[in-house]
């Protein structure tokens, strides 16, 4: 659990607590507040507060949450108006746990009482809620290395100095932060090399049925495909190409539920976030093909497996880099271990990039300016060799 920066404020009714949670679920998130008592926790965040004055829970308190800070603020109401709280910037005596009201006696009648084991073991599994905190501080950007960047855009830093062991089961890299991408390419290719097995590759080649049947599902967008090049032969109508592809309600609603933040990219970035795009969308076709549609628990592994972007931070120059990472991951790490697999998914994330772009910037297709040209495609009679797998 990570103790977030926070800071406490009084007003003669009120005390509010702004508390700074940039990489918490903003929907998922819980409160709790009686006497001296004050808890919060949103994944991987939690904080207790022990006050130096009662608030109470009577239909006033207030909370709001800024987005592009990242900061929740909760005003409670001081049982007393008009009380004043001593000592709210001493941070580590707020953070400091109350002491237990229910400490063992020093001596005990043995088979006075039994307890039993059930008890115990519902005991030894409940939530510690006085683990020990530390006042946050924050790392001065001088003491991070600017060539270990990552994220979107490879704008962030400093990020995992903190969230590293809440998240060492979702990213296969190390300290990122004081990794460079260099260092991240070369542990990746000896990770994936350690991880290669010559046997299972093998196994699927030769009994192929179960790949054969992923190979011959449709996927969501194979449908719209083909009406999209059916309707170029008829009509290059703006309002024709844009009607091909609808959000449902359920989409609609998710999207809603997006935060709406601009960033300011360089040209490179723009390209990073591009590139890192493709990757992701790799991954995405893969696991969509090979489950039929049907989402489970393994899924959101799968594609963080199969995206270096997501598990080792990769940065990419060049969309070459990106196939052959991504195939080389197909060979190493899911469950079916096939190059036609690897083959499918490049025309999915082509077929997916055409149709976005069919979609939403058909209006431009007629500007020589802004004319785009897709340099990639694959015939039905190709056929490709894995190498350096």
């Amino acid at each position: 659990m990570l103790t977030p920066a926070f800071d406490l404020s009084q007003d003669p009714d009120f005390l509010t607590v702004a508390i700074r949670v940039p990489y918490a679920r903003v929907s998922e998130f819980d409160v709790y507040f009686e006497g001296v008592d004050f808890k919060f926790y949103a994944k991987p965040y939690f904080l207790r507060l022990t006050l130096p004055g009662r608030i109470v829970e009577n239909g006033k308190e207030q909370g709001s949450y800024d987005a592009d800070k990242g900061i929740f603020t909760i005003r409670l109401p001081k049982e007393t108006p008009g009380q004043h709280f001593e000592g709210l910037n001493m941070l580590t005596a707020l953070l400091a746990p109350r002491k237990s009201r229910t400490a063992k006696p020093l001596v005990e009648e043995i088979g006075a009482s039994e307890v039993s084991e059930e008890g115990v073991e519902d005991d030894d599994d409940e939530f510690d809620w006085e683990i020990e905190q530390s006042p946050y501080e924050e790392v001065p950007e001088s003491a991070l290395n600017p060539n270990c960047r990552y994220g979107f855009g490879n704008l962030r830093s400093g990020v995992f100095q903190r969230l590293q062991d809440e998240l060492s089961d979702v990213i296969d890299i190390k300290d990122p932060d004081f990794t460079s991408a260099a260092e991240r390419r070369q542990k990746r290719l000896a990770a994936e090399l350690a991880k290669f097995d010559p046997d299972h590759y093998l196994a699927d080649f030769m009994e192929d049925e179960a790949v054969k049947k992923v190979l011959e599902y449709n996927p969501w967008w194979t449908g719209l495909y083909s009406e999209m090049m059916a309707s170029l032969g008829k009509s290059q109508e703006e309002e024709n190409l844009a009607a091909l592809v609808s959000f449902s309600e359920e989409e609609k609603y998710q999207l809603r539920k997006f935060v709406n933040k601009s960033y300011l990219l360089d040209k490179r970035a723009h390209r990073q976030v591009y590139y890192s795009l493709t990757d992701i969308l790799l991954a995405y076709c893969y696991e969509t093909r090979v489950t039929e549609g049907e989402r489970n628990v393994e899924s959101a592994w799968n594609i963080r497996k199969l995206s270096p972007t997501l598990c080792w931070f990769e940065t990419w120059t060049n969309v070459h880099e990106i196939l052959v990472s991504f195939g080389r991951r197909v060979l190493c790490y899911p469950l079916y271990r096939h190059f036609k697999l690897v083959m499918k998914a490049y025309r999915d994330t082509i077929k997916i990039l055409q149709l976005v772009m069919y979609a939403t910037c058909s209006h431009f297709w007629n500007t020589e300016e802004s004319k785009i040209t897709w340099s990639i495609s694959f015939n039905e009679g190709e056929t490709c060799t894995p190498t350096n797998t």
